[in-house]
């Protein structure tokens, strides 16, 4: 049977009590270790080989549903941590890596083919090997392969929101499934459990979209009995954070030819003789936050407009 991930439980597209209880019951089998966040934190040397193999398995799924990706980087990440970090060889984190995948491709019946993906050159694996280490990793993960992910609890805390209009529970589910699949990639993450981060994704995304209602969004969630509202805001500052980051690194881009404090010195360069008035570094480094958040500001309001248009057709 394929894995659904919304579902891993059950082929009911239907929350059932038990099944949900089940769902927040089980979902910590289905983390890497406690100590495994810690151990990451203590070491950038292992963070990096996390990220080269995480990177590896995004390439090997770039033409792949994105679920597909999701589900190989769980099984790498709860592989790590019950293994521990695998030495800086690239031969074998690109093992581990297509291992991973083919093991997710086998759980959702994809049509994966390792002589497509290993077909752009460099290290190619014959199927035994990859197999065996398939093996390794089944054993490792005790056969539990039916990962229960924060997707399992997207509907479920959706209909906390009591959203009647199908479009806009749509554009709500599939913002918050971007910022799951984004925050996978950053090792911040990985100590919260599946639920908080779904919480956490949907909260952030109601944020962004009906800004209006999100004061009950927030109460709605934070009431909820299965969920801890402390760890849910931890969470959410931490998504902040990530996406923070990602205009950090557009904004990097952009000044990495002309930067902001060039074209002030260009602009605006002082000389006793000139009487011109000086710019700061200071004054740079605001102008670069109000840049930033202009840029959030403007993203969020494209998103509320393309809401706002859903709800008058």
């Amino acid at each position: 049977m394929e894995l659904d991930l919304e579902n891993p439980l059950t082929i009911s597209h239907d929350v059932r009590s038990d099944t949900l209880t089940s769902l927040f019951s089980l979902e910590s089998d289905h983390m890497p270790s406690e100590t495994y966040f810690q151990t990451l934190q203590a070491r950038d040397f292992d963070i990096s080989i996390r990220r080269e193999a995480v990177a590896s398995i995004s390439q090997l799924c770039c033409n792949y549903d994105n679920l597909l990706q999701y589900l190989a980087v769980n099984y790498l990440d709860r592989f790590l941590s019950c293994q521990g970090m695998l030495q800086p060889k690239p031969w074998l984190i690109k093992l581990l890596a297509i291992s991973c995948v083919s093991l997710a491709a086998k759980m959702k019946k994809a049509d994966f083919s390792l002589a497509d993906v290993q077909g752009d050159g460099g290290i190619i694996f014959d199927t035994q090997t990859i197999q065996r280490m398939e093996v390794l990793i089944l054993g490792a993960l005790k056969w539990r392969m039916r990962s229960i992910t924060p997707f399992s609890f997207i509907s479920f805390f959706n209909s906390l929101f009591k959203l009647e209009d199908p479009p806009l529970l749509q554009a709500l589910k599939a913002r918050a499934a971007q910022i799951i699949f984004k925050s996978q990639k950053d090792a911040e993450l990985l100590g919260f459990k599946p639920s908080i981060i779904a919480a956490s994704a949907l909260l952030f995304a109601s944020h962004e979209l009906f800004p209006m209602q999100y004061p009950c969004f927030k109460k709605a969630l934070s009431n909820c009995s299965y969920v801890n509202k402390e760890n849910m805001l931890q969470c959410y500052s931490a998504m902040q954070d990530i996406e923070a980051d990602g205009f950090d690194s557009v904004l990097e881009m952009v000044s990495s030819s002309v930067t902001a404090a060039n074209v002030l010195d260009h602009n605006f360069s002082s000389s006793a003789e000139s009487g011109k008035t000086t710019v700061t570094g200071m004054t740079t480094l605001r102008l670069e936050r109000d840049m930033k958040r202009r840029k959030i500001s403007e993203y969020c309001k494209d998103h509320r407009v393309q809401i706002s248009q859903i709800q008058n057709c």
